[in-house]
């Protein structure tokens, strides 16, 4: 994985939260958050937690008196998932590194991670830290998205994209949010981390968007996507959005389009 497939800078938190988390993010946050919450944690971390989907959805779920701390290792992605909590709610928000959790032993009954799997550079020994963090029998619940092929918008703006920069394609998406894919790798990591119950549910929805223009711009303009786009070429960033909106348009016609997205759930103990 580049370094710049970790940089959620700038405009981009607000654009993903604005566009990408309720286009593909928030139904899988709603799910995880109900599978976290049968468990009745009364220790809660989360890893990776971005601009908060998984955070608003779960905090209301909880057991009362129950902890939930929500940790980021992108600064900027977890100031704004803090500005779109109520105030009054009880989540901690820290900025955390999830190869490295400044946290005790033995700290917490459940950690979840929503899609942040796929960017940490070690998988292992991320599992490994999360399950130092938990106590005897607790859980470790996240979620990978599944192959590009599988998501349809993010295959279609990839493509897209290849015709725009024919010689240097940026490929962000089938490289990072959908590189970490494979079931049996998946199971193996968490092996090797310690981890003896592994149960993996892949997971089909439907992604829906009131015109292809604004999954272009979630795409293109809300993840870091953008700046492979800017890096090829920084006056481009508009053109590639067209192409990709052209080309979903194409595809999916005009007005409220809708096409398929496919993740895995994943539930690790032992």
């Amino acid at each position: 994985m580049l370094e710049a497939d970790r940089i959620f800078a700038g405009s981009v938190p607000e654009n993903y939260d604005r566009h990408m988390v309720p286009l593909i993010f928030a139904s899988y946050a709603a799910d995880l958050a109900r599978r976290a919450a049968a468990f009745k944690p009364r220790a809660v971390l989360e890893i990776a937690a971005g601009t908060g989907a998984v955070t608003r959805a779960l905090a209301p779920l909880l057991p009362p008196g129950a902890t939930h701390i929500a940790t980021d290792l992108n600064q900027a992605m977890l100031d704004y998932a803090r500005s779109r909590q109520p105030a009054e709610d009880r989540v901690v928000w820290r900025q955390a590194d999830a190869m490295a959790l400044p946290f005790q032993d033995a700290t917490f009954d459940l950690a979840c991670c929503q899609f942040g799997a796929m960017f940490f550079p070690d998988r292992p020994a991320a599992y490994r830290e999360a399950r130092r963090v938990l106590r005897p029998n607790g859980r470790l619940l996240f979620s990978v998205w599944d192959r590009i092929e599988e998501n349809v918008f993010a295959d279609d703006v990839t493509k897209a994209l290849a015709s725009v920069f024919p010689d240097d394609p940026p490929r962000f998406a089938e490289r990072t949010p959908h590189g970490y894919h494979d079931r049996d790798q998946i199971r193996d990591d968490l092996a090797r981390a310690g981890f003896k119950e592994i149960d993996i549910d892949t997971r089909a929805e439907i992604s829906r968007a009131p015109s292809a223009r604004e999954v272009a711009v979630a795409y293109c303009q809300g993840t870091p996507l953008r700046g492979e786009i800017e890096a090829r070429d920084p006056n481009k960033l508009e053109a590639a959005t067209k192409a990709a909106e052209a080309a979903l348009t194409s595809r999916h016609g005009n007005g409220e389009i809708a096409a398929k997205i496919q993740a895995h759930v994943i539930l690790a103990s032992g």
